[in-house]
């Protein structure tokens, strides 16, 4: 045991590094996916494995001018691909380890403001916000996105006659990931005869998730959030936001609920 104990005091910090590094490499590599300093690094990889060869083979010759080529090819790879670099440590800073509550409150700002331009519009809006419960079967029911949650980027979606503007829109971790969402139906037979299937899907995906839901009636402009099956309905800006704030605090809403990363979604009504 006490072999064991003193193996792991010397051995977590070699194990942590790894573990940065890997990280690091990770987000690096994911942010210059499909971009021309993707095919560049393949290359300079292939080159190093050249160069590691030609040294075993001792063949000095060429072992003198790869020398000289790669070391200039990895500064030229830092001067002529910066914009991919600096955009793999934005890429890194936006990561969900370094969210902040802020930046949730930012989202929740740009739905309110969307939300009620919508509303004085008469355009039909749902948004589902996941919390404990996952809502992956739901995302894979539409199309896949993941972009900034951005208030043109949603109104352009709500729009009706667009191609996704009879499905969902799905934010996870305060991003868009897919539109064109289906909602299960709620079956209670005591709701209002007066609701369409957008309020319906609303009240149905609250009824089988924790989830809240956010609707704008296409007929009367009319404000509601659903939550644990239950619709409230003709609500104004402020109380909207107070509501969703509410409901992501630690143990907000029904008891047992924690906050939670971000989904919206719509449907059509």
């Amino acid at each position: 045991m006490e072999k064991i104990l003193e193996f792991l005091i010397v051995s977590w910090k070699p194990v942590v590094e790894v573990m940065a590094m890997a990280i690091v490499f990770y987000y690096m590599l994911l942010s210059i996916r499909g971009t021309l300093a993707q095919h560049v690094l393949k290359g300079l990889i292939v080159f190093f494995f050249a160069f590691m060869l030609i040294q075993k083979l001792h063949f000095e010759t060429i072992n003198w001018i790869l020398t000289k080529v790669f070391a200039i090819s990895v500064v030229a790879f830092l001067i002529i691909f910066q914009p991919e670099l600096r955009r793999a440590l934005a890429h890194i800073g936006e990561t969900q380890l370094l969210m902040s509550m802020y930046s949730e409150e930012a989202v929740i700002d740009v739905l309110v403001r969307v939300v009620s331009n919508l509303s004085k519009r008469k355009i039909g809006v749902l948004i589902a916000i996941e919390r404990e419960v996952g809502l992956k079967e739901y995302v894979e029911s539409g199309i896949k996105i993941n972009s900034r949650v951005a208030e043109e980027l949603i109104e352009t979606i709500f729009i009706p006659n667009t191609p996704l503007h009879d499905g969902g829109i799905v934010i996870s971790s305060n991003r868009i990931v897919a539109a064109g969402c289906l909602f299960p139906l709620s079956s209670n037979p005591f709701l209002s005869k007066t609701l369409g299937t957008r309020h319906r899907a609303a009240v149905g995906l609250s009824e089988e998730t924790d989830a809240i839901v956010i609707v704008v009636s296409e007929e009367t402009g009319s404000i509601s959030l659903a939550s644990n099956g239950v619709l409230t309905r003709d609500m104004d800006d402020a109380r909207l936001k107070r509501t969703m704030i509410d409901f992501l605090e630690p143990g907000g809403g029904a008891p047992g609920f924690q906050k939670k990363r971000f989904n919206f979604m719509r449907w059509k009504k």
